[in-house]
């Protein structure tokens, strides 16, 4: 199998990256849960994100699952998370892939969501609480990928929940990419692209691949 990407550099090569330190905005804060007696915050921990972590932890198991994060998550049009976006997360910070989530990879989660949402303020230019096609293709240019009019389209119709689904409810949805989709739309593509770059021993845009080896770099992504 033979693909090009174009001499892009990967990710963060157009000289943009998500820095740190943003307040939570886009993603919402956790919200609607009675906090039981918590068991106490491990060292150090932050105080108010402890509170964040055993209002998210419903079932006081001092682990946090995939759907009570996705209950805790939302989006500035207050749509919750979509589901693959939150397992995404999860896969990222349940470092040792027992599932869920302890309170160090909670806070770590946490910080990554805001990060992202300085990232997704910086391109949402007309401040509408979505990414629309041309903020779109701005941002993943900065992140240095170069993606062809025929392919950026293809990517703008998966992650526009209106252009993937059709309009949902009385008005439908905003148009454009929510910021939960947004972050899955991103890392996903450097996701893809590190795999093609370890692929492509020389660097040459190019590289040629059995079916077995295109399954097995399929599947080694999270």
């Amino acid at each position: 199998m033979s693909y090009n990407y174009g001499g892009q550099q990967g990710y963060g090569g157009g000289g943009y990256a998500p820095p740190g330190g943003a307040p939570p905005g886009y993603a919402g804060q956790p919200g609607g849960f009675s906090a039981g007696p918590p068991a106490g915050p491990p060292p150090g921990a932050d105080p108010q994100l402890w509170n964040w972590f055993t209002a998210v932890d419903t079932d006081r198991s001092g682990q946090i699952s995939v759907y009570e994060l996705e209950k805790a998550l939302i989006n500035g049009d207050w749509t919750p998370f979509d589901l693959d976006t939150v397992k995404m997360l999860m896969s990222i910070f349940d470092t040792d892939r027992s599932g869920t989530i302890g309170y160090n990879e909670f806070a770590g989660l946490w910080k990554y969501i805001k990060d992202w949402q300085n990232v997704f303020r910086h391109f949402d230019r007309d401040r509408s609480g979505t990414i629309d096609g041309g903020e779109l293709q701005d941002a993943l240019r900065q992140f240095g990928f170069n993606l062809s009019p025929q392919l950026f389209r293809l990517v703008e119709r998966k992650y526009d929940i209106n252009q993937a689904t059709g309009p949902r409810g009385p008005g439908g949805r905003s148009p454009g990419v929510t910021f939960d989709r947004f972050v899955r739309c991103c890392v996903v593509i450097k996701q893809l692209t590190e795999s093609f770059q370890r692929l492509d021993t020389d660097r040459d845009g190019w590289i040629q691949l059995n079916y077995e080896q295109f399954l097995q770099t399929v599947l080694s992504l999270p």
